[in-house]
């Protein structure tokens, strides 16, 4: 036992002394001099920073300032300019930014309808295509109805109209129109042609009733789309000659009508 005891003693002497060693090792490198930022005579730490030595402070990730502010994924907007409205309530209607005008719509068949109106030359400046849209489908619908499949012939017959009317008129002013200007008033001047085939529904007009219905329909559209046109192009004075080839166009509408 007694051997035993001083084997244990030794062995737990040689283990301490080894610990000391160590200590004492990891002291001499700390206090080791010409470590910039560090002085001699005091005792080193780690985070610890002299200035006068010309050193770096070392990075200490648990210490170190963070530049979070509590936003994430928010858009600085403090120095972008500023383009838009302060509130919805001061942006245009969808309508209006779409370019369509239900006042202009309203006014323009009102003139339509009332031939003797003499009618404003500021609305020709609103070059709306949903009004002609629209009765274009609905004349094509009521020949659907009274069993003519016609949508082909109407848009064709459309658009070689208002190439034709684009020309001549180009020709005849001064001033010049635009491409959109032909087919908005056009369109809108086809509205006695809707009537006159919605009346073809439930009337037959190969007789003299529906002659006399057709003619009118027909005249009643070319004054239209003259008065427009004249209104539009300052030219009082050549209001037959644009009604001439409007009633033109308008016949063949009127002959796909009745046959």
């Amino acid at each position: 036992m007694a051997g035993y005891g001083q084997d244990n003693q030794g062995f737990f002497q040689a283990d301490y002394n080894q610990q000391q060693q160590y200590d004492m090792s990891q002291q001499q490198q700390q206090q080791q001099p010409g470590v910039p930022g560090y002085s001699d005579n005091q005792q080193q730490d780690f985070g610890q920073f002299d200035y006068s030595q010309g050193g770096q402070q070392p990075y200490d990730a648990y210490s170190a300032p963070s530049d979070y502010t509590g936003s994430i994924m928010t858009p600085d907007t403090s120095s972008a300019p500023y383009t838009g409205s302060e509130s919805f309530e001061d942006e245009p209607p969808l309508m209006e930014e779409l370019g369509i005008n239900f006042e202009h719509i309203i006014q323009k068949t009102l003139t339509v309808l009332n031939p003797l109106k003499k009618p404003d030359s500021s609305i020709m400046n609103d070059t709306d295509l949903a009004g002609p849209l629209v009765f274009c489908l609905a004349f094509g619908g009521c020949l659907l109805l009274s069993g003519k499949i016609h949508f082909g012939y109407i848009y064709g017959i459309g658009v070689l109209g208002c190439l034709a009317m684009y020309g001549l008129l180009n020709m005849m002013s001064m001033t010049g129109t635009s491409g959109a200007c032909i087919v908005s008033v056009l369109g809108y001047c086809l509205l006695p042609m809707v009537l006159l085939s919605s009346i073809s529904i439930v009337l037959s007009l190969k007789g003299a009733i529906g002659t006399v219905s057709t003619v009118s329909a027909v005249l009643w559209c070319s004054y239209s789309a003259s008065k427009l046109f004249v209104s539009a192009l300052a030219m009082e004075q050549s209001q037959l000659l644009v009604a001439y080839p409007c009633a033109l166009i308008y016949g063949i509408f009127a002959l796909i009508t009745i046959f």
